[in-house]
């Protein structure tokens, strides 16, 4: 069973992968990325399950915030073209 959904998971990734490379936009590509690490986080789980390893379950929400955390930085740096404050905020 947990197999399945194992293989599940993994067809699922390597679709998103897909997306990220062929998506139009760069939006497209952020949301295929995201999609892909939160795969990653469920396939954590899955094999933390099956090896009976609780310890995996501590990776995958450090994995989570990362990605989170990763994804947050990726969407301002495409809106504002950089990491800092912009150059209007800073002066008066």
């Amino acid at each position: 069973m947990f197999v399945v959904a194992s293989i599940a998971v993994l067809v699922t990734m390597t679709l998103a992968l897909i997306r990220a490379m062929l998506g139009p936009t760069v939006f497209d590509r952020v949301l295929a990325l995201n999609m892909f690490g939160t795969k990653t986080v469920l396939l954590i789980c899955v094999v933390g399950f099956m090896t009976e390893r609780t310890d995996f379950l501590d990776l995958a929400l450090l994995y989570s915030l990362m990605n989170f955390i990763g994804m947050v930085a990726l969407l301002r740096f495409s809106q504002f073209g950089n990491f800092g404050h912009s150059e209007t905020e800073g002066q008066s």
